[in-house]
């Protein structure tokens, strides 16, 4: 170790985001395509939980998928987009030692949990169209409800282990971090010893929570396309194709760059590149959610007109909706 390291940041209260600010000239412009992207994720996302939950005609298994895919994409958002937005603004961009930690952890929680969730939706898009005479009893209530549960629960293990073994390092060097959130390619850049085992066990999760789940949805979408080929309909077979190619170009997009950065984080990818690839699926992918999965939907347009041509809910307060979203579970049809 040099003279000038550190002997660690167990010491110290923060890091430095480095984040764009190679790009200083275009900080504002950012921070505004940012700002809209982000308000288009939250906004969307929440009329997706809203009018799934609010109406009784999308209370079946892929609603029920879509609506904590929606949360997902608004919870993971909110772990980054805010503190990225206010560092586009602020000269001196840090991020306490604890808070790098825990936003990690969220990291590492939301993307596992999209990742089995992603291909659970494949799952129910499979039976649905190549087994529908066993849909209801494949896919009835239980069976989502446990299918969901497991999906979030999936998330804990490795975002715990992970985050606590990365944290329990020594660092040294500058407190840099070279990307504009806590991720962990860029943190272990700032790791001072060893970390030849952790390098392998973050490759083996990372083959458990992306390349897993995306070869289970490739798999059943050669079934589905194999299915859909043998459909009479030329028009049937027109939609099908439509939607199953929007789904796959957001499942890959999602999954080719989350797997690009994290399947092998100590490469020496380019740091511009890094965050270029890291903003597609932490702002545009998120966005793309209710576009491409419901808002060009036409069950989802009739929901949201039904929906918002009632008077209760243009007095609904938000809690009461939230308290409707936690009975959802109960009521959609299996």
């Amino acid at each position: 170790m040099e003279a000038d390291e550190e002997p660690g940041l167990k010491n110290q209260t923060y890091f430095t985001l480095q984040g764009f600010s190679y790009l200083a000239s275009l900080q504002i412009l950012l921070f505004e395509g940012i700002l809209i992207m982000f308000l288009i994720t939250v906004t969307g996302n929440f009329l997706i939980i809203l009018v799934a939950t609010a109406d009784s005609a999308l209370h079946t298994p892929m609603y029920f998928f879509l609506k904590n895919l929606a949360l997902i994409e608004i919870c993971f958002t909110l772990n980054i987009v805010p503190k990225m937005l206010m560092d586009l603004l602020l000269e001196r961009k840090i991020i306490s030692f604890s808070a790098c930690a825990l936003q990690l952890y969220f990291v590492i929680f939301f993307v596992t949990s999209k990742c089995f969730l992603l291909s659970a939706m494949a799952y129910d898009t499979y039976v649905a169209i190549c087994c529908l005479l066993h849909y209801t009893t494949r896919m009835n209530r239980r069976v989502c409800f446990r299918m969901v549960v497991a999906c979030w629960v999936a998330g804990i293990p490795f975002s715990i282990g992970l985050t606590g073994w990365l944290f329990n390092y020594c660092f040294c060097g500058f407190k840099e971090i070279e990307h504009f959130f806590c991720d962990i390619a860029p943190v272990i850049d700032l790791v001072c010893s060893d970390t030849c085992l952790f390098d392998l066990i973050v490759f083996i999760a990372t083959v458990i929570i992306v390349l897993i789940p995306f070869i289970l949805i490739a798999a059943s979408y050669i079934q589905i396309i194999h299915t859909i080929l043998q459909m009479p309909s030329s028009e049937g077979r027109r939609k099908a194709f439509f939607t199953c190619f929007a789904h796959l170009v957001v499942v890959t997009l999602f999954y080719c760059t989350t797997g690009l950065i994290h399947l092998n984080p100590t490469s020496r990818f380019l740091v511009k590149s890094r965050k270029l690839v890291a903003l597609s699926y932490t702002v545009v992918t998120p966005m793309l959610n209710p576009i491409i999965y419901s808002l060009r939907n036409k069950e989802v347009k009739h929901a949201l007109r039904k929906t918002f041509g009632r008077r209760q809910f243009s007095k609904m307060h938000l809690p009461r909706g939230f308290h409707l979203f936690s009975k959802s579970c109960s009521h959609f049809k299996g």
